[in-house]
């Protein structure tokens, strides 16, 4: 019988210092995230792609390359596998002939961070935790609020005052304990760090636990999988915190290993920024290692203004590895795009999966992505959670009766 996970231990990228994952652990002592690493050798003898694309439909069917021991503490809402549709009319319109959405939209909570808070809370439950705290921008602590309240764990969350009104209602109806600040999240970031050393709590910040990482990097898997466990050429990615991509390359590398995709070039990773932040844009063009931080941030894209990332090497890291690129799209961009995917292809998206098909656009047309490549797009979460980023205009008021003048 085969081990429902293969975990190994967690492993620190910066200074390779090993720690157990049968304890709670946040960073690494040298203050870096922590990465879970698994006993690859055994995945590879105990399990198939075959075994792997005969079970459920959902994040859980790669189970022995997550980090629960134990299927008992699973807490699942049935996410992940979520489409990979070809978007033909669009592709069109920019020059592309193979290209993808892979739409988080459709998944519990709405957004990607369900990925996230699905396997961190299943992790945070076998260890034992009964309280966890963390600053989000709205969608990751939705996310965990409701996820938490499925596992009986106290979640205390920290969104700022502007945050999507949505995600703070879907923190209240899971019965989590919020907190609104009149700030970035940065600022909620001080607040949550202050309940953490005062009072033992669980840190669930961006990946100040080892296990958020875990849930996106199945976007990784699916992506493969869904293309018959083959890579696109290009995937394009709104980056934030970062942990998304940082995922995916994680999964490539690991499904590379277990020799489930060949060997050689992996796919060419774009992080997608906005103009009014874009620190791991400016830190690419510029060769740096790690970015500085971003002042005076601002953007539509509520989910990836993010100043300054824990994690910014890592995603750094994760384009110069696949010669990927960083790329910052205006506010009119990323609008102008949202729309175009609704009316070209009938998808409502978010802002910040709107700014990955602007960067889609600019980077066809500058030669960088080529006619016949496939490319992904990510979109993150549904646009019927950002009313406020589309404007209704010439609508006309109909009285009872009145007819409507066709033309």
């Amino acid at each position: 019988m085969t081990n429902y996970s293969y975990i190994s231990h967690l492993e620190c990228p910066k200074c390779s210092e090993k720690y157990e994952e049968n304890n709670v652990q946040q960073l690494c002592k040298c203050g870096s995230p922590l990465l879970v690493r698994y006993d690859l050798k055994k995945v590879k003898e105990n399990v198939s792609r075959e075994d792997i694309s005969n079970r459920t439909n959902s994040l859980w069917r790669y189970h022995e390359l997550l980090p629960v021991q134990k299927e008992e503490n699973v807490v699942t809402l049935g996410e992940g596998m979520t489409p990979l549709e070809k978007l033909p009319s669009l592709g069109a319109e920019y020059g592309l002939q193979h290209l993808y959405m892979k739409d988080e939209g459709i998944i519990p909570t709405g957004s990607f961070k369900t990925r996230g808070a699905s396997v961190g809370i299943s992790k945070a439950k076998e260890l034992g935790v009964q309280q966890l705290a963390m600053p989000t921008n709205g969608n990751a602590g939705a996310a965990w609020a409701l996820y938490a309240a499925k596992a009986k764990i106290k979640a205390t969350i920290v969104m700022p005052l502007d945050a999507p009104k949505i995600t703070r209602k879907e923190v209240c109806v899971a019965g989590g304990d919020l907190h609104l600040i009149n700030g970035l999240i940065s600022d909620a970031g001080k607040v949550v760090a202050s309940l953490v050393q005062n009072h033992g709590v669980y840190d669930a910040s961006t990946l100040k636990e080892p296990y958020r990482i875990e849930g996106k990097k199945t976007m990784g898997y699916e992506i493969v999988e869904q293309f018959g466990w083959k890579v696109p050429d290009v995937i394009l990615y709104p980056t934030g915190g970062g942990v998304g991509i940082i995922g995916i390359y994680k999964a490539l590398l690991e499904l590379q290993q277990l020799g489930w995709i060949e060997e050689g070039k992996l796919p060419r990773l774009v992080a997608v920024q906005a103009e009014g932040c874009a620190p791991i844009v400016e830190a690419w063009k510029k060769g740096d290692k790690e970015s500085t931080f971003f002042e005076n941030s601002t953007t539509s894209a509520f989910g990836i203004n993010v100043p300054k990332a824990l994690g910014d090497f890592l995603v750094l890291e994760s384009l110069y590895a696949t010669d990927g690129c960083a790329i910052a799209i205006s506010e009119e961009d990323l609008l102008q795009a949202q729309k175009q995917v609704a009316t070209f292809e009938g998808n409502f998206i978010c802002p910040e999966g709107a700014a990955t098909f602007a960067a889609a656009r600019i980077l066809r047309e500058q030669g960088w992505i080529q006619e016949n490549e496939h490319v992904v797009c990510l979109n993150t979460g549904a646009g019927i959670k950002y009313p406020e980023t589309v404007e209704i205009e010439n609508v006309d008021i109909l009285q009872p009766g009145q007819e409507i003048l066709n033309g």
